[in-house]
């Protein structure tokens, strides 16, 4: 067979059902027009978003829009040209490192053009084939990349249900007799925040673990990070435990709305990223603006709570309210608001039904996370609200979701495929009751 005919015929999991149900710039990569907020436009249409990871509102904040446009307008986009290690290094860099450091309770840190690379490359400098990682089920796709960075390389790893401490015990010891063997180590792998579920990492409980078994701790907050804590500092400051993180991850794509990331360690453990982490030796410096932008980020998010209880009094108000409209949001602890739909009837087209009806009648956009990101039997509606929302926005997204209880009740969705023009959703308030 040509390589590419099975490409052409085979869109993937992911893909499949956006062939199958014309959700190509529907569902699945949409093009949401206008400024970066709650208040968007998407197909020609105004439309409440909830689908932003813009946490504290810093996208389009006055403040960081400015230092943007300064930053770019004195270094330009190319500033610095080259790899860190090579030509791409400034004091401004070195000073953000040392600034994001502070913040999170660590001795140094290490800026990264890239979240998803970063993460991948750093765990495959930290391991070798002697050594073997111990991660949770539900760990980010980036962090199960680097774990098979590690399996190319020979290394052994165990998966643990979860945040089951159980799990994680029993998969210690398994590993704590192999390392014997080997002469290796242990590297256990988690999340600061599930990005999915909203669930919070268990850090303290496996951090009280180093008591009993020797291993090190990498956690990915990116979800975390100035959100979570008194300071915003993550879900370890949260738990109290941020200094038995041996490994501290964060992207800047959520908080900071920016691009790019940091890993934060003992000086000595940066010291040896910055001279192993291949994704960093051998691609270009993270460019000015955004390490000039980065850092009055950072300071906004330093010198005031604002953000974070704005953020927080929009997520307590749109969770509880959904959880008295009867919707299941599992058992989030953070901002990430799920709405779990189980055994939905009518499938796929039904709540593609569903998820029309919201955007066109009741102009609420958000995503729809499928299988195989979910299991096959639940649909997730995955709400993010942030800081730059309004206690008027989470009203107007309540009363369309108990516009939609009363249509799932009704079995409406089931009778209404995806194919339905948006206005033949119209419907009266009594045919929704039936």
């Amino acid at each position: 067979m040509d390589l590419f005919e099975k490409l052409r015929t085979n869109l993937g999991p992911i893909g499949s059902p956006a062939r199958e149900y014309n959700g190509h710039h529907y569902f699945a990569f949409p093009k949401l027009e206008g400024e970066l907020g709650p208040h968007m436009r998407f197909q020609g249409k105004d439309v409440l978003n909830w689908s932003l990871n813009n946490y504290l509102g810093l996208a389009n904040h006055p403040e960081v829009r400015k230092a943007d446009a300064d930053a770019t307008t004195q270094w330009g986009l190319a500033y610095p040209m080259g790899a860190r290690m090579m030509s791409g290094n400034s004091d401004l860099h070195e000073q953000f490192e040392k600034e994001l450091a502070q913040f999170v309770g660590k001795e140094d840190a290490f800026l990264l053009n890239y979240g998803y690379q970063g993460v991948m490359s750093a765990i495959e400098a930290v391991v070798d084939h002697r050594d073997i990682i111990v991660y949770d089920a539900e760990s980010h796709a980036c962090l199960i990349d680097g774990i098979r960075l590690h399996k190319a390389k020979m290394g052994d790893y165990y998966k643990f249900n979860h945040n089951d401490m159980a799990s994680l015990e029993k998969n210690l010891q398994r590993a704590s007799r192999k390392v014997a063997e080997t002469g290796g180590s242990i590297l256990v792998i988690t999340e600061g925040v599930f990005g999915m579920s909203g669930k919070v990492g268990s850090l303290d409980k496996i951090v009280a673990l180093k008591e009993k078994y020797e291993f090190r701790l990498l956690v990915d907050d990116a979800h975390g990070f100035g959100t979570m804590g008194a300071t915003g500092a993550g879900v370890g400051e949260m738990l109290g435990c941020q200094d038995g993180i041996d490994l501290y991850f964060s992207t800047f794509a959520k908080s900071m709305a920016a691009i790019g990331a940091f890993i934060a360690a003992d000086h000595d453990i940066i010291m040896y990223l910055k001279y192993n982490m291949r994704s960093q030796t051998y691609a270009k410096a993270l460019p000015m603006p955004y390490v000039v932008g980065g850092l009055k980020r950072l300071e906004m998010i330093r010198n005031s709570s604002e953000f974070r209880d704005r953020l927080w009094a929009n997520v307590r108000a749109l969770q509880s309210g959904l959880q008295e409209r009867g919707f299941n949001i599992g058992d989030t602890q953070s901002p990430v608001t799920p709405v779990l739909l189980q055994n939905l009837e009518g499938g796929i087209p039904g709540v593609t039904a569903l998820v029309r009806d919201l955007r066109e009648n009741h102009r609420i956009f958000c995503s729809i996370v499928v299988y195989p990101v979910v299991p096959k039997d639940v649909i997730m509606l995955r709400i993010i609200p942030t800081a730059a929302h309004t206690l008027d926005d989470v009203q107007f997204t309540l009363e369309a979701f108990s516009a939609i209880a009363g249509k799932l009740k009704s079995g409406y969705y089931r009778q209404n495929g995806s194919e339905i023009a948006p206005e033949t959703l119209e419907v009266s308030a009594e045919a929704a009751s039936e």
